[in-house]
């Protein structure tokens, strides 16, 4: 609208001039006003076509028309696009023929001097053609800088809130993975000793008439087996309550969120195996104990997972295996520790223990080995028995 409003002003002032134009030239004033009206009227288009505008401009400056067109033009030209060469070209002719317009105006004029004519043409030149530049080329400069700031605040902008998704995404996986971790040391704790209680409670209402001696010692079992559980229970909750230290403000939670990870020096090591493997012997299961190997010091970490899967694999042997033979292999490699728990055909004599399954101990044991980086494999024997292996990476304790 603006563009219109200008166009319409340089047209009315080019048509006025032009009935000077229309008697300097012999022509009829129609035409004249005609001629200067479409002159004038050619500045609408100045930012579309800023060359022409200043082309047509410095066309009709001998006629002595279109100053508005002349300033507004070299003033677009200079806050445009253009390639600086052409402006600098295209303001020289401007200046050139501004001068000559001027100079051939005023040189017959009796009184002035030809140096005076020559320094008035040159400060008039200069006048109508130098600020409108310069001014353009300020305005352009400082249009093209607030476009960088702000298309650099717009990406500023972008990348935060990038930043800021993905801070989100990392703290909900944090707070996955702490769930599931916390999920996996409550079912490796519970599922193990109960598991062995629920053996032992079957055994001791099977032989307690019978045999009261050994059902005290059943009883007696089963009581250590609660108490154990009731500790590492109370150990890992309170572990879970203790309230972990605050991050820094710029800090992304990252797992453990809880804490848990700070209770694996506490946790089970790969020297309890023994005592592991003895529990499952009193409660009935003939179980094998086979060690390769000098045994290094490894992690907490790997030395706690390497039990759990020992752990869980025994007790799956618990219920889904009752009677069978088991070997529990344990190799200590240059640089990994390797373990195997393979149980026979199950006894079709002995009894179901009726024990449930939800079906995450072997899910469990494989994300714990492939977190640390390891090889985890399950599955049926040729012999129908089951077998699960695993190899870790040592990591020095």
């Amino acid at each position: 609208m603006g563009d219109v409003v200008l166009g319409g002003v340089s047209a009315v002032e080019c048509a006025w001039e032009g009935i000077g134009f229309a008697h300097e030239a012999g022509i009829p004033v129609p035409a004249g006003v005609l001629f200067g009206f479409v002159v004038g009227a050619a500045l609408t288009l100045r930012r579309r076509w800023p060359i022409a505008v200043v082309l047509v401009g410095i066309a009709v400056s001998p006629a002595a028309i279109g100053f508005l067109l002349g300033v507004v033009g070299l003033y677009t030209l200079a806050t445009s696009e253009v390639p600086r060469r052409i402006t600098a070209v295209l303001t020289s002719m401007s200046l050139a023929a501004t001068f000559v317009v001027m100079y051939m105006r005023t040189r017959g004029d009796a009184e002035a001097g030809s140096t005076l004519v020559v320094l008035l043409s040159v400060f008039v030149a200069v006048a109508l053609t130098v600020p409108p530049v310069l001014f353009g080329l300020y305005i352009g400069a400082r249009r093209r800088l607030m476009e960088s700031l702000q298309e650099r605040a717009d990406s500023l902008e972008r990348e935060l809130s990038l930043l800021a998704d993905r801070a989100e995404e990392r703290a909900e996986w944090a707070r996955t993975e702490e769930r599931t971790r916390i999920a996996r040391e409550m079912h490796d704790v519970v599922a193990h000793r109960v598991s062995l209680m629920v053996v032992h409670a079957a055994a001791l209402q099977a032989i307690a008439l019978k045999d009261p001696g050994k059902a005290v010692k059943n009883a007696a079992l089963v009581g250590d087996m609660g108490r154990q559980a009731l500790t590492e229970l109370r150990e890992m909750l309170g572990v879970l309550r203790a309230e972990a230290p605050k991050p820094k403000p710029a800090s992304v939670p990252v797992a453990p969120a809880l804490g848990l990870a700070g209770s694996l020096e506490d946790g089970p090591t790969l020297g309890e195996l023994e005592a592991l493997v003895g529990q499952s012997r009193a409660a009935g299961m003939a179980v094998e104990l086979d060690v390769r190997g000098a045994g290094d010091s490894y992690a907490a970490e790997v030395e706690q997972t390497a039990y759990r899967v020992v752990q869980e694999a025994l007790t799956n042997c618990h219920k889904h295996a009752p009677g069978a033979r088991v070997v529990v292999r344990l190799a200590h490699r240059d640089g990994e520790v390797a373990m195997q728990v393979e149980n026979g055909p199950c006894d079709g004599k002995a009894a179901e223990p009726g024990l449930p399954s939800g079906g995450n101990g072997l899910v469990g044991m494989r994300e714990r080995v492939l977190g640390l980086g390891g090889v985890f494999v399950s599955g049926p024997t040729d012999e129908g028995g089951f077998k699960v292996s695993a190899v870790l990476p040592g990591g020095r304790g």
